[in-house]
């Protein structure tokens, strides 16, 4: 008689298909052009760095300028010492940068190159800086060499001697150049100064002037960097991309830090708004009172196309929980939360926010996921609505589903580097995005069904 016991289903665990994320050095790079003057250096291939450059240029549709080690068998077999005090010597010969920001890949890591010695080796230019983060491409994700390379900044040139000043340190995280603008319009809004690391508005959104610069005048300065030891508070926005920053500076220059999510949608912006009128002070300005009062008018008239719409909303941890909030205050039904970048952390995070909402039953959160099996999911159990980025628009359209993009990367379409997701504003644009998508799908099942009752 043969066996009734059901199947034991296998979790795949080795194996990704479509992964949600991509390597540290993509990451990493992204942050040092953040920093003004910066030429970015991967220690490896030159293929290496290709994919880099050309990841970040189809998103921001702006041209990723870094270096390369340019590995060969030679240096794969000896070490890339040598390869690394020529290329630097290079870079400030032909290029004249003021500092150079030197990652690691894959090839580096696993000979065993020892960066740091190697540059303290270096004969560098008096007026020229040198500095390093170790990002192995076979561990974590771009959301941990972006917070490595930040971090590598703050180590070597954050001055714990700084004269103690009234500035907040602004930690922004992974986002748009567009998030980065709207954080800054916030902290103005309520007259606080701030130094902001990375900073890559006005290098990566930078106006079309007709004449090529590969150092445009955006990102943060070195001496602002050098400030940082005596900032008052670092303000690390992205629980997972800014708290390795804050524990640095902590480290090396006692500056306590407040590490807060991403402030996607009314509560999460409302909190970190109140973090900014204790900070300096001073109450919310109207301005900013009659943002999220248009936001919230907005969100009750659309409520009837929202309410208990399932979607499925997938990228980066950070951004995940942030949109993952504002979907849960129109009134959505989140069911699936997938990101790439391995963790815990956002399995617990992502569970609790839905459980405050009374939305855990039936929906599923994971780390280390893929878009292989959120398809799966989704064929299973459908949902209404997708959003997350340009990688899901195959599911989208396998499914029929309508689809929302937001996070990075972006590639398929134009602006959205310039867009911002944080904030009341940033908030009400997405919003208006999601209303939208939806009905645009009702019209077309509606002529849909005309056209069956015509023929």
């Amino acid at each position: 008689m043969l066996d009734q016991t059901p199947m034991e289903v296998m979790e795949r665990k080795a194996l990704r298909i479509n992964p949600l994320k991509t390597c540290q050095p993509v990451g990493a790079l992204y942050a040092a052009l953040g920093v003004r003057r910066c030429m970015p250096h991967s220690h490896g291939s030159q293929g290496c760095v290709s994919y880099h450059r050309t990841f970040l240029t189809r998103h921001f549709k702006e041209p990723a300028v870094a270096s390369s080690s340019s590995f060969t068998e030679g240096a794969s077999v000896f070490g890339g010492g040598s390869n690394l005090r020529s290329s630097v010597k290079n870079i400030f010969d032909l290029y004249d940068p003021d500092i150079i920001a030197v990652h690691t890949t894959c090839l580096s890591e696993t000979i065993g190159d020892d960066l740091n010695s190697l540059i303290l080796e270096m004969e560098i230019p008096d007026d020229k800086i040198v500095v390093h983060c170790n990002t192995p491409s076979y561990v974590g994700s771009h959301i941990h060499g972006h917070a490595n390379m930040v971090a590598g900044f703050i180590r070597y040139l954050a001055d714990k001697r700084a004269p103690k000043s009234d500035r907040v340190g602004l930690f922004p995280g992974f986002v748009n150049p567009g998030d980065i603008r709207e954080f800054k319009r916030l902290l103005s809004l309520m007259d606080i100064d701030f130094i902001t690391l990375p900073d890559q508005t006005g290098v990566l959104d930078g106006p079309m002037t007709g004449v090529y610069e590969m150092f445009p005048e955006g990102g943060t300065t070195i001496d602002d960097i050098r400030a940082l030891g005596g900032v008052k508070l670092a303000l690390a926005m992205g629980e997972f991309c800014s708290t390795e920053p804050a524990l640095a500076l902590k480290t090396k220059c006692k500056i306590d830090s407040l590490v807060m999510p991403l402030p996607m949608g009314v509560n999460l912006t409302d909190s970190f708004l109140m973090a900014l009128s204790e900070i300096s002070k001073k109450p919310i300005p109207k301005e900013l009172e009659d943002e999220r009062g248009r936001l919230i008018d907005l969100m009750l008239d659309a409520n009837p196309y929202f309410h208990d719409r399932e979607c499925a909303i997938f990228g980066d941890p950070d951004t995940v929980l942030g949109l993952t909030s504002l979907a849960l205050e129109l009134g959505l039904k989140p069911k699936y939360l997938v990101t790439g970048t391995p963790g815990e952390a956002f399995e617990k995070k992502g569970a609790a926010l839905l459980e405050s909402y009374g939305a855990l039953a039936g929906a599923k959160v994971k780390a280390a996921g893929d878009l292989f099996e959120l398809h799966q999911w989704i064929k299973n159990e459908p949902v209404d609505l997708l959003i997350g980025t340009s990688y899901g628009k195959q599911i989208a359209k396998a499914e029929n589903i309508p689809f929302v993009r937001a996070g990075f990367p972006i590639l398929d379409r134009y602006g959205h580097a310039y867009q911002a997701l944080v904030g009341y504003e940033g908030a009400l644009k997405l919003a208006v995005k999601i209303a939208d998508a939806i009905m645009d799908r009702m019209d077309s099942d509606c002529a849909d069904e005309d056209l069956e009752l015509v023929m």
